[in-house]
């Protein structure tokens, strides 16, 4: 068994080596193409659009690292079952389960290296690649200005829709300027054009014959509108040239790691259990009042959440490599939170409870559960992600479970199988993967089942996959010989 081991392992690396290698550079020549030419457009140098490149790598390879272990499994079996080394393995007394044990050995460890490639070393380069994105996109935004679309002049600020754009100049027509930051102000032009100002750092709107329309969030019946002939708007934080910016510590869902994840999600879940209980509170107070009750106190008592075993044996390991002074002062500056909270009177915490939550009004129960909804979707979206970090890595294991019938099944498939089978188990589960995301973050379905779910349907057939193979044999079954589909439908009929 130990030669057969080897043997095995050693089949299915360089297949597995050469689908990785593949799958990256197929998936890294999708991205050259899509992206070089905004890039050189711009007048990037080229070692930042090499850098470019080379960080999207890491995220290509957390995709197609499962991928790999499945075309190696397809390939490896199916050559090993049409040559008649399976049959010749089975006649010699072992069973295809003693024949799986290596490759699922073997597919746990790269699940093992993905999951912490995932964990340590993606979410660094994510962040470091979204910092390089914000600074190529603040750079000639107005290179790549399309007409009859909404533009974005800066990310997240600023929005840009003109109905003639002329690219040489930058003379439009029909202008519409959005503001993200100050959403109750629209501006409508005739005609305009874009120029950076002397200084190459901000951008210049020059609008003509137009007007701006402001409202009142808090009195949508207030509405106010200003011509005028010429206005100019200035944009600022946008070069004509190229200017990396450091400094950036926001973070989102796919820049964090499994501990950053658990601790927003913990955030999260204990400011919706707690504004859910105001809310209630809220209720039941209102409806005190009404029959002449006192007001009782809301419970804002926040619930204990605990890290996960990975977490906090990573937070050990920590601690031995890291400084001890550190933590000891952090857990001084937790106890003397607590005692502070604790030594706090009952009037106050009674004016706190009813400051915090407003009774006697329908408005503000609404309002409170509204903010336990959105509280309760961004522990959705974070919690999704954590589960992510998980599934992803593990579905290494579980395509050796499908990868392995499928081969022995149609073992003279060759590069057809490989293709064929191969694409639909991809297709069915990262279609799952959205789909599934998409549920879970309108709270349809819980994060775990948005994210296993297709993990679960896969590895169920890929276990009655194993059943039925055991029960027919790994020879190729010959022309006149009845499959286990006539052999059922034979039982099945009267």
């Amino acid at each position: 068994m130990r030669i057969l081991r080897r043997y095995l392992l050693r089949q299915h690396a360089l297949p597995f080596l050469f689908a990785l290698a593949a799958l990256t550079s197929f998936e890294l020549l999708r991205q050259i193409a899509r992206k070089l030419g905004d890039l050189i457009g711009k007048g990037i140098p080229s070692t930042v659009v090499l850098e470019f490149f080379l960080l999207t790598i890491p995220f290509l390879i957390a995709i197609t690292l499962s991928m790999a272990v499945l075309v190696a499994v397809l390939y490896t079996m199916s050559r090993m079952t049409g040559d008649r080394e399976l049959t010749a393995i089975r006649a010699g007394g072992v069973s295809l389960g003693q024949l799986m044990r290596p490759l699922l050995a073997a597919a746990t460890v790269v699940a093992f290296v993905s999951f912490l490639f995932g964990d340590q070393v993606l979410p660094r380069t994510n962040h470091r690649l979204r910092t390089l994105m914000t600074s190529i996109y603040r750079t000639k935004p107005t290179f790549s200005l399309k007409e009859h679309v909404v533009n974005e002049v800066r990310k997240g600020q600023t929005l840009l829709r003109a109905a003639q754009i002329d690219q040489a100049t930058y003379r439009m027509r029909d202008v519409t300027l959005y503001n993200l930051v100050d959403q109750t102000r629209t501006i409508y032009a005739d005609s305009g054009y874009l120029a950076f100002a002397p200084n190459q750092e901000d951008l210049q709107l020059i609008l003509y014959d137009g007007a701006i329309h402001e409202f009142d969030r808090q009195d949508p019946r207030m509405f106010q509108q200003t011509a005028f002939r010429r206005q100019t708007i200035l944009i600022r934080g946008i070069g004509s040239e190229f200017v990396r910016r450091e400094g950036d510590d926001y973070r989102g869902d796919r820049e964090m790691g499994v501990c950053q994840l658990e601790e927003v999600t913990m955030r999260a879940r204990r400011d919706a259990m707690t504004t859910e209980r105001q809310a209630e509170a809220a209720a039941i107070n209102g409806l005190r009042t009404l029959v002449g009750l006192p007001a009782l106190e809301p419970d804002t008592t926040p619930p204990r959440l605990r890290h996960g075993l990975y977490c906090r044996a990573l937070g050990l390991i920590r601690g031995w490599w890291g400084p001890a002074e550190l933590e000891a002062q952090e857990a001084v500056q937790d106890t003397a939170g607590r005692q502070l909270s604790e030594q706090l009177d009952e009037p106050a915490r009674r004016a706190f409870a009813a400051r915090v939550v407003p009774q006697n009004r329908g408005r503000d129960v609404r309002l409170l559960r509204d903010r336990a909804r959105a509280a309760r979707i961004r522990e959705a979206i974070y919690n999704v992600e954590l589960h992510k970090k998980y599934s992803i890595p593990a579905a290494c294991i579980i395509f050796v479970l499908i990868g392995v019938p499928l081969a022995v099944r149609f073992p003279r498939g060759g590069l057809g199988l490989v293709l064929g089978a191969g694409m639909s188990i991809f297709a069915l589960y990262y279609v799952g993967l959205i789909a599934g995301e998409s549920a879970a973050n309108r709270l349809i379905l819980p994060p775990f089942l948005a994210m296993w779910g297709t993990n679960i349907l896969i590895a169920s057939l890929g276990v009655v996959g194993l059943w039925l193979v055991r029960t027919e044999g790994c020879a190729p079954r010959r022309p006149g010989r009845p499959g286990w589909m006539s052999r059922l439908r034979g039982l099945l009929s009267p």
